[in-house]
């Protein structure tokens, strides 16, 4: 619904670039854009997307003390719902057994645990169901992370069926239906690549799907269930034209894809897509997909993005990741339904025991517990209203919140070499009561621990007092008052940088 006329801001911006080029080489310059606010701009609803759900590691490191403090530490700076891990049927989770006559034996008992541990926190689980148990595996392989899951498919459909349905039943008992029918339960991870050893790989995924969705719908039609939990967005399409003929529940669509992702495996193409175009255009061309499918109100979940699959210090350890979200979440807006970062927590595995706190892990939270710059990114984001000024710019999310103020973040993502700055100009409208105007900046010099790191000669093990010192490091500096000047509020971000400027 449309506010009044008088209590609306809308943005009407242009661009005025200035740049200076000798000898084919662009130099350190500045970029202006000017946002003018003004009355009259109908609003657009705004949900939180981007942080009703994170991904972490595998299930039983929520076992541990230190996942669940890093989990509460991202669940008080975002407010997220829900959390996807791996590996609850691996067999360090003890789950599945076989007696010596092969009779299946159950045991939930750190299932409980983990769940539990997360419900205290006032998070659900998003539950990936995989990988296989061993005794269960039809194929003697691993995969080649450093904690071995299988991604075999079952030798016994009926005992898979029949550990899927002792699992769910087993959750409506000790949790109750009305608190599990919350929950999403998703059909394996990423069997488009080596996660999965069936052969062909799409036609025993859809198999072993229908197995594991008919099993859990028998146990409660509420519990919600959907996949195909692809990597580089795939199969979509021919997931939802299965469901569909085969008549087999599918209560949501899940995909992956990562800024690196090449575009030979997304979209068959040839294309050098830049890290900012990747993920959106993945997410539409699957929202495309679904819309244009026999099952166009399917939820689009998508269970895995970050900006790289790799360990890249300079990006998901650094300032980059800030302007990319905020980036990130401007162009997806409308497109999924919530969209996991992997991961909230670097109390992770796949490639080994963490070595050093900085080595381009996943996380939001470095070892240690020390935020990243990712992780006040999410923290800045957050404070974003829930009704925003569609098609503002592509550098600027203009919102208003519940209590009436603003809240507009602002980026700057230059990839042009030198260290570039961009100037926002922000006009205020005549007229407009303004008792307040904060700024808080995410970028080389504000919530970032790495300078103090490299100081510290980058210890690969830090002391606690070294610790300490990196977690005060990266905290963000309290917001700063920003005076108008002839009707205007100007700041300058360095690239690359994050800004949200909070208009009372």
């Amino acid at each position: 619904m449309l506010e009044r006329a008088k209590s609306l801001l809308s943005v009407v911006l242009f661009v005025v670039l200035l740049g200076v080029t000798c000898g084919g080489q662009t130099t350190p310059s500045s970029a202006r854009e000017t946002i003018q606010l003004d009355t009259g701009a109908p609003l657009t609803p705004f949900p939180h997307f981007w942080e009703k759900m994170f991904g972490s590691g595998r299930a039983v490191l929520a076992l541990r003390d230190s996942y669940m403090r890093d989990l509460e530490m991202v669940r008080s700076a975002t407010g997220f719902e829900y959390v996807r891990f791996h590996g609850i049927f691996d067999d360090d989770m003890g789950v599945y057994d076989e007696d010596p006559t092969g009779h299946p034996v159950y045991n939930f008992s750190y299932v409980d645990q983990v769940y539990d541990g997360l419900l205290s926190h006032h998070v659900r689980p998003f539950v990936e169901l995989g990988f296989m148990p061993r005794k269960l595996a039809a194929k003697p392989i691993l995969h080649p992370f450093w904690y071995k899951p299988s991604p075999s498919p079952p030798k016994d459909y009926g005992k898979w069926d029949g550990l899927i349905s002792a699992f769910a039943d087993h959750l409506i008992e000790r949790y109750g239906i009305e608190e599990v029918s919350q929950w999403y339960f998703e059909v394996w991870n990423e069997p488009n690549i080596d996660f999965w050893a069936g052969e062909p790989k799409q036609a025993t995924y859809f198999e072993f799907y229908d197995h594991t969705a008919r099993a859990l719908k028998a146990e409660s039609p509420r519990l919600r269930v959907g996949g195909p939990a692809t990597a580089q967005a795939a199969w979509v399409d021919t997931f939802i034209r299965h469901a569909t003929e085969a008549g087999v529940p599918a209560d949501f669509v899940s995909t992956h894809v990562y800024a690196n992702d090449a575009a030979q495996d997304v979209f068959g193409t040839d294309e050098l897509l830049p890290r900012d175009q990747m993920v959106c255009r993945a997410v539409k061309k699957v929202h495309e997909q679904i819309t244009s499918s026999a099952k166009p109100n399917l939820p689009l979940i998508w269970s895995e993005y970050n900006a790289s699959y790799k360990n890249e210090p300079d990006v998901t350890d650094a300032p980059f990741m800030a302007p990319w979200l905020a980036d990130t979440i401007n162009k997806c807006n409308g497109l999924t339904d919530a969209m996991a970062y992997w991961s909230f927590s670097d109390v992770f595995d796949e490639q080994g025991v963490v070595r050093q706190p900085f080595y381009g892990g996943f996380g939001l939270v470095a070892e240690g517990g020390i935020p990243k710059p990712a992780y006040n990114a999410f923290l800045l984001l957050h404070k974003l209203g829930n009704k925003r000024v569609r098609d503002a710019s592509q550098s600027a999310l203009v919102t208003r919140r519940e209590d009436g103020s603003w809240a507009i973040a602002l980026w700057n993502l230059s990839a042009e070499s030198g260290n570039r700055t961009k100037q926002f100009l922000v006009r205020l409208p005549r007229g407009l009561h303004v008792q307040q105007v904060r700024v808080s900046f995410v970028d080389e010099t504000h919530g970032n621990a790495l300078p103090a790191y490299k100081t510290m000669n980058s210890p690969q093990y830090p002391t606690a007092s070294q610790i300490q010192k990196l977690k005060q490091a990266a905290q963000l500096p309290p917001a700063q008052p920003r005076q108008i000047k002839d009707g205007s509020v100007t700041l300058e971000i360095t690239s690359p940088g994050l800004a949200l400027l909070e208009i009372r």
